[in-house]
């Protein structure tokens, strides 16, 4: 087995931050499945009595916190729930609402920033949802969830103020952007 496997595999689940098969793992890391789950288990081990616990499950492995700190977690939370919206989580959710189903690299274009965080809390509040393309597994896609649309008294996008307009914009912003890039490349 290839020395600090475990270390590299740490890294990968951290940066990733969703579940990540043993197949993809080994193919990420050029090792067998036998050597990725061997190096599993030393992660696994070493991460035992710590506030990062490794969750192996369905032949995927990922990075949660720990069982034990299921209350901070849950006080932590709350508070973040009873918080209003900051500007860039009203940035988010508006592309999402406006060009969504839509990739969080698109997101992040749009934006010009990562979304990363703002993301996350419009996933925790249910503001939002994700589900994986059906050309590839492992890209998720977002959109508004049904609640939230309910919320806002809508039963299709279209029924928002200037949707068709403000959709037809950003996809003039994310073409000509395409444009300069490919303008680059000569």
């Amino acid at each position: 087995m290839e020395k600090n496997l475990d270390k590299k595999i740490e890294s990968i689940l951290f940066f990733k931050g969703h579940g990540v098969s043993f197949k993809e793992l080994s193919k990420l890391l050029n090792s067998t499945e036998s050597e990725i789950k061997d190096a599993l288990n030393i992660l696994k081990d070493k991460l035992e009595g710590r506030g990062i616990v490794l969750v192996l499950h369905n032949e995927k492995a990922t990075l949660t916190t720990s069982p034990d700190s299921s209350g901070l977690i849950e006080n932590i939370t709350k508070e973040e729930l009873s918080k209003e919206l900051s500007k860039s989580t009203l940035e988010t959710l508006s592309i999402i609402l406006y060009r969504g189903p839509v990739r969080r690299s698109e997101v992040d274009y749009i934006r010009g920033v990562s979304s990363q965080f703002s993301i996350r809390n419009l996933l925790i509040r249910g503001l939002i949802e994700k589900s994986t393309t059906s050309d590839d597994a492992r890209s998720f896609i977002y959109q508004p969830s049904t609640e939230f649309l309910q919320y806002l008294g809508i039963t299709s996008l279209d029924q928002l103020e200037n949707y068709q307009k403000i959709r037809e914009e950003l996809q003039s912003y994310i073409d000509s952007g395409n444009k300069d890039e490919s303008k680059n490349e000569v």
